[in-house]
């Protein structure tokens, strides 16, 4: 699935009006209805009141449609016109003249009047500026959108929130606060991060049309991880095959105290199908793995020097770096004489990472194709500080290409930016994953796919996708507030199974 620019939207919309061909008028009409028969599938035409806000642009024109469909539902609804001494968009005037003959209560909003008071039982319906938005709000439209998010009512946004840039950050400028964003035929980036997440509500995708083949000629913006997409990448195994043929992994993972990371990382990266695991640990943690991995083979390390403990690493697939590492100087050596003998893709995490940030010499020494898997904080101390979630997607792109690297920055929507330039948003996984020893798991099922066999930016986006799935999973057998990282290492299986499924 593609993610559009608002531009892009727009020339989708220009391409299916002149190919199909179809007016803009009836593209318009062909909105509404689809927001319509969601409200009427989800019950919530049956409101007692809705009061709809509309700019003069074609997304206002989308709210007078919207009224104009509910009034055959006998419901009461009054359309407060945003006034602004200009006729506004054909789409809109026509619209317009098509509600005068209809019992619809019509307000406009004068540049002098007072802002109207919102009935306790009405539903606010906000078609004011969808993706039409070129420059922040300001003036008596900002005092509009403060004025409508001090109410308490449910507020549904038609397109976009009013005031939100569909790809850049609107921070620090208003924006309305919708309890449910009804968006047409494909996500923006503003849908997908988590700056925007007290704007847009949920999110809902309605399809209207659109014709396909503009996506043919058309460059995403970005795209996003699913179902079909997570199938296609999926390697069956051979019959004939044994445990050599599924690589050897390496992990260097836990200290003292934080030996859960370690095993959290080694079990997922088992479950996700290496044939050998091998896990550096400290001598003094010696009984760790053995009583509770007994899959894991093992190899004990002290203060002695890395080249003396681990005399070569051409044995192993991949290595996973970094879950409860720690940051003191032998977690360093060790950080250090990996990146230096070992030039095969790996994946590095949370200490590794905080290692690399301190010493920037050593981002220089990532074998190709590695996968980091930051999350925001992260990456930051990494990369230098962001102002807002869009600088930290451009400059999660431009280290991936810089360091011909994948980096996985994580969130709800995870980020994944690939050496030559195309990114995706994860789909997959809910807010039950944000507890601690998620990332670990994520660590280890990356290394596990890569010692598998697949490559690197199959295993960032299978192993990114199949996480999330598995949180899915065990939070409808546990709920969303009891999921621990072990559950969702226990619903890896589940999730491959699922997948394998999937039509």
């Amino acid at each position: 699935m593609v993610v559009l620019s608002a531009e892009q939207v727009r020339a989708w919309d220009r391409f299916t009006m002149e190919k199909q061909p179809i007016a803009s008028i009836d593209l318009m009409e062909k909105a509404a209805m689809a927001c319509i028969q969601w409200l009427e599938a989800n019950r919530i035409v049956h409101q007692q009141q809705f009061c709809i806000f509309c700019g003069k642009g074609n997304n206002g024109g989308d709210g007078l449609a919207i009224a104009r469909l509910l009034q055959k539902f006998n419901r009461p609804v009054d359309v407060f016109i945003f006034e602004t001494g200009e006729l506004g968009s054909s789409d809109f005037q026509q619209n317009l003249h098509r509600l005068h003959t209809l019992p619809v209560n019509l307000h406009f909003l004068q540049e002098n009047a007072p802002l109207p008071d919102i009935p306790e039982s009405a539903l606010v319906i906000d078609a004011l500026l969808g993706t039409g938005l070129n420059r922040p709000v300001e003036g008596r439209m900002a005092a509009l959108i403060s004025h409508i998010n001090q109410f308490p009512n449910g507020v549904i946004s038609i397109d976009l929130p009013s005031g939100l840039f569909a790809d850049k950050s609107t921070l620090p400028h208003p924006c309305i606060h919708a309890s449910i964003t009804l968006s047409f035929q494909c996500y923006k980036p503003a849908l997908l991060v988590a700056e925007n997440a007290s704007f847009f509500g949920i999110p809902v995708l309605l399809d209207i049309g659109l014709d396909q083949r503009y996506l043919n000629s058309c460059t995403p913006l970005y795209e996003l991880t699913d179902s079909p997409l997570a199938k296609a990448i999926l390697q069956p195994r051979s019959a004939y095959s044994h445990k050599g043929k599924f690589g050897h992994a390496l992990l260097l993972a836990g200290s003292s105290g934080k030996m859960g990371a370690a095993v959290l990382a080694a079990k997922a990266c088992l479950r996700s199908g290496t044939g050998l695991l091998t896990a550096l640990v400290p001598e003094k943690e010696r009984l760790v793995f053995p009583t509770t991995i007994p899959e894991s083979m093992s190899i004990l390390y002290d203060d002695q020097k890395p080249e003396k403990i681990l005399s070569e690493t051409k044995n192993f697939k991949t290595i996973g770096i970094g879950p409860g590492l720690g940051q003191d100087s032998l977690s360093g050596d060790w950080l250090r004489y990996l990146l230096r003998s070992f030039r095969k893709p790996i994946v590095l995490d949370a200490d590794a990472l905080n290692l690399l940030a301190a010493d920037s010499d050593l981002q220089e020494e990532i074998p190709p194709f590695s996968i980091l898997t930051p999350h925001p904080r992260e990456f930051d101390r990494l990369n230098g500080s962001s102002r807002n979630d869009f600088e930290r997607l451009e400059a999660a792109s431009r280290m991936a290409i810089q360091h011909q690297v994948i980096v996985v920055l994580k969130g709800h929507h995870s980020f994944i930016a690939m050496p030559g330039g195309r990114a995706w948003f994860n789909s997959s996984g809910n807010a039950s994953m944000a507890k601690g020893g998620s990332g670990d798991v994520l660590t280890g099922m990356l290394t596990g796919l890569l010692a598998r066999g697949y490559a690197p930016e199959q295993a960032a986006l299978l192993g990114v996708y199949l996480h999330g799935l598995a949180g899915e999973i065990a939070s409808r057998k546990l709920g969303m507030e009891s999921v621990l990282a072990t559950d969702i290492i226990d619903a890896i299986g589940t999730a491959f199974l699922e997948l394998e499924s999937t039509n």
